[in-house]
């Protein structure tokens, strides 16, 4: 599921373009010291209509990718949290990183 950001801007193949959404993976943990998160930075999804009157959800282009590795105090802090989902925490950690705000 993307998460809202406060949008960025970011240079692609000579255009600005602007990053709306933020999606997170985790692709790889070895349940002991350290994971690593994929993510993907979008455009936004764009909602029109067609031609009787239903809405048309296109999903924002994909314009940034990578991975963040976590370890050490960060790995050990995942899950760790009294009250926090840990897939929030991790997006946090994550938008922290990228110095993205979730809205």
């Amino acid at each position: 599921m993307a998460k809202q950001i406060q949008p960025v801007n970011i240079w692609v193949n000579g255009s600005v373009k602007v990053a709306e959404q933020f999606t997170l993976r985790s692709i790889n943990d070895d349940l002991e010291t350290s994971a690593t998160f994929y993510y993907e930075l979008k455009e936004a999804d764009v909602t029109t209509q067609d031609s009787e009157g239903n809405d048309v959800t296109t999903q924002g282009s994909v314009i940034a990718v990578g991975n963040l590795g976590m370890d050490g105090e960060s790995y050990q802090d995942w899950g760790n949290q009294s009250g926090v989902d840990i897939n929030t925490w991790a997006y946090d950690w994550a938008a922290g990183k990228l110095n993205l705000t979730i809205i």
